[in-house]
């Protein structure tokens, strides 16, 4: 990637050492990695850019339990290990979680609101948020993904990541999934 960057002076360099007000993580889940070398540098996209082979299942065994997509796997201890590893490299920034969450794939109303998965992804990742911070992890907030089910850039409406589900077919009716309903009674005991 560094010859298609632009190039910094050294006074700017050191403008924008160390800038940012908070760091925004988004974080879906986690994976096995291995180093690859693209071969073809010209056509390079940027899923190339990593050099990086990824998959959440190795000799057999996925990496955590399987959702809707074929990608992400509810691996908790993943967003507690990313967490205390950003503390310990990036001397503690402030950190929102500005992405959290697993999709259904698009199945029936009464399906899609008994979002059992969902609910208990959330639980465990709110969990693994509190020990990052009972550990000193600077967490000042936490954004699930997403509201509401929504057209997905690389999947369309064919995934529905929302608390709340969304009916396609009748006017964009919204019913609060299982998830939902845990939220909202899960912060009222917090009085948030």
């Amino acid at each position: 990637v560094k010859n298609r960057l632009p190039k910094f002076t050294s006074e700017e360099t050191e403008m924008v050492k160390n800038s940012y007000d908070f760091l925004g993580l988004n974080y879906y889940t986690s994976s096995y990695a291995a180093n690859i070398i693209y071969p073809d540098s010209v056509n390079i996209t940027y899923i190339e850019d990593y050099q990086v082979y990824q998959t959440g299942i190795k000799n057999g065994i996925p990496i955590g339990e399987r959702t809707g997509s074929k990608d992400i796997f509810v691996v908790p201890e993943g967003l507690l290990e990313l967490l205390v590893y950003t503390k310990e490299k990036y001397k503690n920034p402030i950190i929102y979680i500005t992405e959290n969450g697993m999709s259904d794939v698009n199945v029936t109303i009464v399906e899609g609101v008994n979002d059992l998965q969902r609910t208990d992804f959330i639980r465990q990742h709110l969990l693994a948020i509190k020990d990052a911070i009972q550990d000193g992890v600077n967490v000042k907030g936490y954004f699930i993904w997403s509201f509401l089910d929504n057209f997905e850039w690389s999947s369309g409406y064919t995934q529905r990541y929302g608390i709340n589900y969304v009916d396609y077919n009748d006017n964009l009716k919204r019913y609060p999934k299982r998830s939902a309903r845990w939220l909202k009674k899960f912060l009222s005991r917090y009085d948030c």
